[in-house]
């Protein structure tokens, strides 16, 4: 019996030693991340491409973008808006001062004050 046990008792403490070492990287791997919530509680979607043409982003209720080869856009709801491309710039806030810039020239109005235009 005491022979039959000195035989076996490595294989014993080999099989051991593999589980320990299979077991080892589950014990130290980093948890997982936290999952994405919004301020209001509602799970984070995908809000956003990138890809060779461009990127965009969209977030619900809130603001909006394109870049790409042809100029950039933006949009914030309530707010500023504005557009950049090869023929010139846009932008705007509402109720606010708005204006245009491009290779014919520059144009801007304040409200309650008037507008102007640059020639090139």
């Amino acid at each position: 019996m005491i022979v039959k046990l000195t035989k076996t008792m490595p294989m014993l403490f080999t099989g051991a030693a593999a589980a320990a070492i299979a077991v080892a990287p589950i014990s130290i791997a980093d948890p997982p991340p936290p999952p994405c919530v919004n301020a209001d509680g509602t799970p984070c979607a995908d809000v956003g491409t990138v890809g060779p043409g461009g990127a965009t982003v969209d977030i619900p209720g809130g603001p909006e973008g394109a870049v790409g080869p042809g100029g950039a856009t933006v949009d914030i709801p309530g707010g500023p808006e504005a557009a950049v491309g090869p023929g010139g710039a846009t932008g705007a806030v509402p109720g606010g001062p708005g204006g245009t810039a491009g290779p014919e020239g520059a144009t801007g109005c304040i409200p309650n004050v008037g507008c102007a235009t640059v020639a090139p």
